[in-house]
């Protein structure tokens, strides 16, 4: 083995053992001998990737691909778009990885995860399909597999390849926790016994989230509303323990908007694409639903939660801070070239918006640029939901949200979830009459209670002509990427209004605090 070989096969060593301090010095010491060694610069984007440095990362793959164009090079760089939500990019990686190329497992989950990730949940079933076919011993396939199943409504699938995880893996806590979620439990189909043995062992904060979940879903499909509240209760305050959070980190985001908002001084136009309509609010209030309605209409198609407007936020405004959305981007985006900025977005949402003549972008928490988004497209329709308070914030802590993700942390706690919501209840009522020409103030319930008078206004708000379809959304079979990926493919019902009061006397407090802050709860 010559003296490149070993130090190739040193890094990809201290790759796999994780011990990427190493990798590096191999990788960069391999570049110093040979300045055109392809591997050893896709290594070094691996590494970066796994470190979170994905801007990075992404350079070092496409100097890999300048040297040599490989599928592996492709498939990672598809891998690192799609999770800054590149989805041009993404796609564009994609072409050179098609399903019928590749015959490494690992390559094709690869790619079926960066197609999943930005929502083409058909697209990546058949890379999925084929890794199976080539290794049927990986749980991690099953899982993957079984999630784009879910999404795309093939319920019966997604629960067979879950299990099928379960079985070569018996502690896979995200697999437990996606098979309670998609529901049907009853007292002769359920998984608590499973569930409880798993729970009582030593889990880490995580592990024990997707337990507790996964438990909790189970016990409400029985009825013992009490066991599933606490052990929600007991794995939040666990997670909550165990990272840095304070609600006071998120109202320093809602002060900024409320300061910005007072800024009337003129500003110059915007961008003026009539295309996105954006459907925002609290998680768990409705979004997803008026989502289906809206693309159930032969001109809009769903572009799903996109997380482009913040990205191209942060793009402009270049502010050094790691996250997308914080107080410095929001400042920095105040003396921005707004027609700029929309333009941005129009051209970063092309890829997946394609020649429709309109779509929806359902990120609800899009709602922290709604200043933005007015002035960067001033013919954009904004639709902001609000929903009962109590159904929305124990809705969000029943759900469990990205772990990864630093803008959930507030569902740890049932009243932060009250904090954060009543700061979101004040912005949206500070806009509801500032323009209604294109913002909307939704209101849940009447939604459900009125559904042909409420959607025939949705329709004409968005400057639709009106079509019989979309009082039907449960028949909308494009795939849902959402926490509602169940309920919106049954018709519009009442099932969910008032499910709060299921865990009383837990929240109490909350109720209380509400009556404080004038926000009615009925």
């Amino acid at each position: 083995m010559t003296e490149l070989s070993q130090l190739h096969q040193l890094a990809q060593q201290s790759i796999n053992q994780r011990d990427y301090l190493k990798a590096h010095a191999y990788c960069v010491e391999l570049i110093k001998r040979q300045g055109d060694h392809a591997d050893a610069y896709f290594l070094l984007g691996i590494i970066n990737a796994e470190l979170g440095q994905f801007n990075k990362a992404i350079q070092l793959i496409e100097k890999a691909i300048s040297l040599d164009s490989q599928l592996e090079y492709h498939a990672h760089l598809a891998r690192c778009h799609s999770i800054v939500g590149n989805v041009a990019a993404a796609l564009d990686a994609i072409k050179y990885v098609a399903v019928e190329k590749i015959n490494r497992p690992l390559t094709l989950d690869t790619v079926g995860v960066s197609l999943s990730r930005i929502g083409l949940h058909k697209q990546a079933l058949s890379y999925f399909q084929k890794a199976l076919s080539l290794d049927k011993a990986n749980p991690s396939f099953y899982y993957n597999y079984a999630v784009s199943s879910k999404f795309d409504g093939q319920f019966t699938q997604a629960r067979e390849a879950f299990e099928r995880a379960i079985s070569l893996k018996t502690d896979y806590h995200q697999a437990h926790f996606a098979l309670s979620d998609l529901g049907g439990v009853n007292q002769d189909h359920n998984h608590v016994e499973r569930l409880q043995g798993l729970f009582k062992t030593s889990l880490a904060p995580d592990a024990a989230l997707h337990i507790g979940h996964a438990l909790a879903k189970e016990y409400e499909g029985l009825g013992q509303y009490n066991k599933a509240f606490q052990t929600l209760a007991e794995v939040k305050r666990e997670k909550l323990s165990s990272i840095d959070y304070h609600f006071s980190q998120d109202k320093v985001l809602f002060d900024c908007l409320r300061k910005n908002k007072l800024d009337d001084s003129p500003h110059p136009p915007g961008f003026t694409s009539d295309k996105p309509i954006f459907v925002i609010g609290m998680p768990r209030s409705g979004t997803t639903l008026v989502e289906r309605i809206i693309s159930s209409h032969s001109d809009v198609t769903s572009c799903g939660e996109l997380q482009d407007f913040g990205v191209a936020v942060k793009e402009l405004t270049k502010t050094s801070s790691q996250k997308v959305l914080d107080v410095e981007t929001l400042q920095a985006a105040q003396t921005l070239d707004f027609s700029a900025l929309g333009q941005r977005y129009i051209e970063r949402t092309q890829a997946v918006s394609g020649n429709s003549k309109h779509f929806v972008d359902k990120l609800p928490f899009n709602f922290f640029y709604i200043s933005l988004i007015r002035r960067a497209l001033p013919n954009a329709k904004i639709i902001c939901l609000l929903r009962n308070p109590m159904d929305t914030c124990v809705g969000n802590f029943r759900q469990l949200f990205s772990i990864n993700s630093p803008y959930f942390s507030y569902a740890y706690d049932l009243m932060n979830i009250g904090h954060f919501y009543q700061e979101f209840y004040r912005l949206a009522h500070s806009w509801s009459d500032i323009n209604e020409y294109n913002f909307k103030l939704l209101n849940y319930e009447q939604l459900v209670a009125e559904p042909e008078k409420e959607i025939r206004g949705l329709i004409d708000f968005c400057g639709l002509d009106w079509q019989a379809q979309c009082l039907h959304a449960e028949q909308n079979k494009a795939p849902v990427s959402t926490a509602s990926k169940v309920q919106v493919r049954e018709p519009i019902n009442a099932k969910s209004i008032g499910r709060w009061r299921q865990f009383k006397p837990f929240t109490d407090e909350l109720e209380q605090y509400f009556e404080s802050q004038n926000i009615p709860i009925s």
